[in-house]
């Protein structure tokens, strides 16, 4: 049975050090974004701004070397929905990031790889 799936509410674009004041201020100052201030538990430097319906996440880290957009999606049944990526040979990305403990997620790529949080 296919797992439903639909976007979640965040957008992430991880981008190095270099890159991370000049990225905040682009969407801040140039296109004018609305900042907020969403709580994180993440070890890196965030910073989040109204995108529509949507958080928009810029992450400062320190491991790449250029800019990648992360998405999430959002599904009604985590095991099911992994299980459903087994069948289709969706490479799962786990390593990438850790999750909490009791977070019912799992991260995944895409052909392209774009990578995906994928969460109950």
């Amino acid at each position: 049975m296919k797992p439903k799936f639909h976007p979640g509410e965040n957008i992430a674009i991880k981008v190095p050090p270099h890159q991370f004041d000049q990225t905040v201020a682009f969407y801040r100052d140039v296109l004018g974004l609305e900042q907020t201030q969403l709580a994180s538990l993440d070890p890196f430097e965030s910073v989040t701004f109204q995108f529509g319906d949507k958080n928009l996440w810029i992450d400062k880290i320190d491991s790449i070397s250029q800019a990648e957009v992360w998405l999430e999606i959002v599904t009604d049944n985590i095991e099911q929905a992994a299980d459903y990526f087994e069948d289709y040979n969706v490479v799962r990305r786990d390593e990438i990031e850790p999750l909490p403990n009791d977070f019912k997620g799992v991260w995944i790529a895409s052909p392209a790889n774009v990578i995906h949080l994928v969460r109950e």
